[in-house]
C-alpha cells in the first residue's frame, strides 16, 4: 500500500470581516491577474480592493462574513480520500492550497513533506485550464514546492474540461435544475445559460485556452443532459476591470432571455464550489436582474461540491493519472501557448 498525498488547488477566500481587504489584495497582486509592471501593480491592487471594498464586505455579510469556500473543498477532500481508498486501496490523504488567502502553498507544502508521501498528485479544482487560475497556482506551487524541500514524484491533473465523468456529474445537476424550472413555470420556453468567470480579451489572445475549454465544457454537459432540444447560451460574469472582457456577459445574456420571454436555468460551468460568484453573484444579484428584466423564471443549477458523481469522477481522474511524469491532459492540452507545464517536470 503506498501513501498518496493529493493536493487541492483552489482561490480561496476571507475568513472573516477582517481579511476581506488584504485577500482582495493579494488577488490583484498576482501578476497573472494583472499584467502590468510590479509597481503599476501594487498601486492598481489597492485601488482596485479599495474602490469595491463596501460592497465587498456588504457581500460577505450575505454568507455571514466570511467566504464558504474552504469547507466545501475541505468536504471535497474527505470525500475524495474515501472514494480513493475504496478504489486504490492506498492509504491516501488531501491537502488544500489556496492562492490568495489561507492556507497558502507554502504552508500546504510544508504539510505534505512532513506526511511523507510516496507519490503526489496536484488536482486544481478549475476544469478550465487558464494562466489566471491553474496556471498561477501551479506556478505558485513548484515555487513552495522547492523552497520546503519537497521533492517527491508528481502528476499534475492541471485540465480536465470535457471529461466524461464530469460532464455527467455536472449534467444530473443541471437536468434537476432544469425540471425544477419546468414545475415552476410549466410549458415555459426554457434557456440554458452557461454562466463561466470572465477574462479580459487581451489573455485569451495572448493564448490562454480559457475560453476554449469553457466550450468544451459546455459541448460535453449539454450532450450529457436528459432534457435535450434547449438552446444552450455561454455567457461569462464578475468583471472586474475597465478593460474588454468576453462577451456575452451573464447580465446581457439575462436580459437578452427576458427580451425573448425564455426562462432562465443558470449554469455556473467553471466554479465546481460554491462561493460568492454563486452564492451572491448568481444567487441574488442576477436574480434581481432577471426579476427586472422580466425573466419569467429563473432557476441556478447547483454546483458539485461533494455531490457524489462528482467526486467519483475526480476519483476516476486521480485513479488514472500517470506515473510520475508531465500534465496528464494528454491531446486536450496541445496547440496552446503559456502552460507552465509543456516545459517543465511537475
Amino acid at each position: 500500500m503506498s501513501r498518496l498525498a493529493i493536493v487541492l488547488f483552489n482561490l480561496g477566500g476571507p475568513d472573516g470581516p477582517g481579511a476581506i481587504k488584504p485577500f482582495r489584495v493579494n488577488l490583484f497582486s498576482d501578476p497573472a491577474i494583472i499584467r502590468a509592471p510590479w509597481f503599476v501593480r501594487v498601486w492598481l491592487s489597492r485601488l482596485i480592493a479599495g474602490r469595491g471594498a463596501k460592497q465587498a464586505v456588504a457581500n460577505y455579510a450575505l454568507m455571514g462574513g466570511k467566504s464558504p469556500l474552504l469547507g466545501f473543498t475541505q468536504a471535497q477532500g474527505r470525500a475524495l480520500e474515501a472514494a480513493l481508498a475504496a478504489r486504490t486501496g492506498d492509504e491516501v490523504k488531501c491537502f488544500i492550497a489556496m492562492r490568495y488567502w489561507h492556507p497558502f502553498a507554502g504552508q500546504t507544502a510544508r504539510e505534505v513533506k512532513a506526511w511523507t508521501p510516496d507519490r503526489v498528485i496536484l488536482l486544481p479544482l478549475y476544469p478550465q485550464f487558464s494562466t489566471t487560475t491553474t496556471g498561477s497556482s501551479l506556478t505558485n506551487w513548484r515555487e513552495a514546492a522547492a523552497n520546503a524541500g519537497l521533492a517527491k514524484p508528481t502528476t499534475t491533473l492541471c485540465c480536465w474540461p470535457d471529461d466524461p465523468a464530469f460532464a455527467h456529474a455536472y449534467a444530473a445537476l443541471v437536468d434537476q435544475a432544469i425540471e425544477t424550472a419546468k414545475a415552476q413555470a410549466p410549458g415555459q420556453k426554457l434557456r440554458v445559460l452557461y454562466s463561466a468567470h470572465g477574462l479580459p480579451e487581451s489573455i485569451v489572445k495572448a493564448g490562454d485556452p480559457y475560453q476554449a475549454h469553457v466550450e468544451r465544457s459546455v459541448a460535453a454537459v449539454h450532450k450529457a443532459l436528459n432534457n435535450q432540444g434547449l438552446e444552450a447560451v455561454i455567457c461569462y460574469q464578475s468583471r472586474a476591470t475597465p478593460q474588454k472582457w468576453l462577451e456575452p456577459s451573464t447580465i446581457q445574456s439575462i436580459e437578452a432571455a427576458g427580451r425573448a420571454g425564455a426562462g432562465v436555468v443558470i449554469v455556473p460551468i467553471a466554479f465546481v464550489s460554491d462561493h460568492i460568484e454563486t452564492l451572491v453573484e448568481l444567487d441574488i444579484e442576477n436574480r434581481h436582474i432577471a426579476e427586472a428584466a422580466k425573466v419569467p423564471v429563473y432557476v441556478r443549477a447547483q454546483t458539485p461540491n461533494a455531490a457524489p458523481g462528482f467526486i467519483e469522477a475526480l476519483a476516476a481522474l486521480v485513479a488514472r493519472a500517470p506515473n510520475p511524469g508531465l500534465c496528464a491532459g494528454g491531446a486536450r492540452c496541445q496547440g496552446h501557448q503559456n502552460c507552465p507545464w509543456s516545459r517543465h517536470a511537475a
